[in-house]
C-alpha cells in the first residue's frame, strides 16, 4: 500500500513538472537547455519537459508603475529645478525584454527612468523656467515620450506615459522667477487696459460723429418741412387774397384786432380815425 501511496505521488510530481499554466495577466517563455524556444502562449494549460530540459519564465502583462525620486535638470537660463516624475510602461516584447534585462523587474525600471531622464534632461535644457512651468510643459512631456518610447521599445518594453507629480524651484532661483512672471504678466494686464481704452475711445467717438450727422440730418429734414409749410401758407394765404381782397383785408384786420386788445396790459396812442380803426369805424350793411 505505501509502495502504491508513493508511486502515486511520484507521478503526480512528474505530471506537475511537465505542466504549466499561461494566466491571460501573464506573458510566458519557454526554454530548452536555456534557450528560448516558444513565446507567443495564450491563456490555458500547457505540456513542457521537466526541468531542466524545458523551463518556464512568466511575466506580467499588465501596465508597471515605476516612481522615482526626484531628478535635478538644468534649464536654458543654467538654472536648476527638481522635478519629481514617475514612468507607466508594460511588456510588448517578452523574448526581448528577457534578453535585455534578464527577466529583472528592477533592472528594466532602474533603464526606463535612465531613458526617460535623459530625454527630459535634454527638454529642460532647450527651455526656460518659465516655459517649463507653465502650459508648455505639456509640449516639453510629448517630446520627451516621443524620443524615449522609441529607446525602449527596441528594449521589449513600451512607455505607456510619464507623469510630473511636482515641480519644485531651489530657493534662490524661485524669488526671481515669480517676479518676473509678476512683471510679464503686468505687462499684459497693461496692454489689455491700453487696448481697452482705445477701443471705448473711438466707439465713443464714433457714436458722437453718427449723432452729429443724425442731428444735421434732423434739422435738414426740418428745415426742409417748415420751408414747405411756409410756402403752403402763403401759398394759401394768396390764394385766399386773390379770390376776396376786401374779406381777406377785414380778416387780417379781426387778427390784428385780437392779438391787440386781449393782452390788457398794453396802452395804444391812435388817431380815431387811423386805418386801424377802419372797419371799427364803418356802419353795418
Amino acid at each position: 500500500m505505501r509502495i502504491l501511496v508513493f508511486a502515486l505521488v511520484a507521478v503526480a510530481l512528474v505530471v506537475w513538472q511537465c505542466i504549466f499554466i499561461v494566466d491571460e495577466r501573464d506573458l510566458a517563455l519557454r526554454f530548452k537547455f536555456g534557450e528560448i524556444v516558444e513565446t507567443n502562449y495564450e491563456p490555458g494549460v500547457y505540456l513542457k519537459w521537466f526541468a531542466p530540459v524545458n523551463n518556464v519564465v512568466k511575466f506580467p502583462d499588465r501596465i508597471l508603475t515605476s516612481d522615482n525620486r526626484p531628478e535635478r535638470f538644468l534649464t536654458g537660463e543654467t538654472k536648476f529645478v527638481l522635478v519629481d516624475f514617475f514612468i507607466k510602461w508594460r511588456i510588448i516584447d517578452a523574448s526581448q525584454y528577457y534578453r535585455s534585462f534578464g527577466g529583472s523587474e528592477g533592472l528594466a525600471q532602474a533603464r526606463l527612468i535612465e531613458i526617460v531622464t535623459a530625454g527630459m534632461k535634454d527638454e529642460f535644457a532647450s527651455r526656460t523656467i518659465q516655459e517649463v512651468v507653465s502650459a508648455e510643459r505639456s509640449e516639453l512631456m510629448d517630446n520627451m515620450l516621443i524620443a524615449s518610447r522609441g529607446i525602449a521599445q527596441q528594449l521589449g518594453v513600451d512607455i505607456v506615459d510619464v507623469r510630473v507629480k511636482r515641480i519644485d524651484l531651489p530657493d534662490e532661483v524661485s524669488g526671481s522667477v515669480y517676479d518676473r512672471m509678476r512683471q510679464e504678466r503686468g505687462r499684459t494686464a497693461k496692454l489689455l487696459r491700453a487696448e481697452g481704452e482705445e477701443t471705448s475711445e473711438r466707439i465713443q467717438a464714433d457714436a458722437e460723429r453718427q449723432r452729429t450727422i443724425i442731428l444735421a440730418e434732423a434739422y435738414r429734414d426740418a428745415e426742409r418741412i417748415r420751408g414747405a409749410g411756409d410756402a403752403r401758407s402763403a401759398e394759401i394765404y394768396a390764394n385766399a387774397y386773390n379770390r376776396n381782397k376786401e374779406f381777406y383785408a377785414f380778416y387780417r384786420s379781426m387778427e390784428a384786432y385780437r392779438r391787440a386788445l386781449t393782452t390788457g396790459s398794453d396802452i395804444m396812442v391812435l388817431e380815431p380815425d387811423s386805418d386801424f380803426f377802419k372797419y371799427l369805424n364803418q356802419p353795418g350793411p
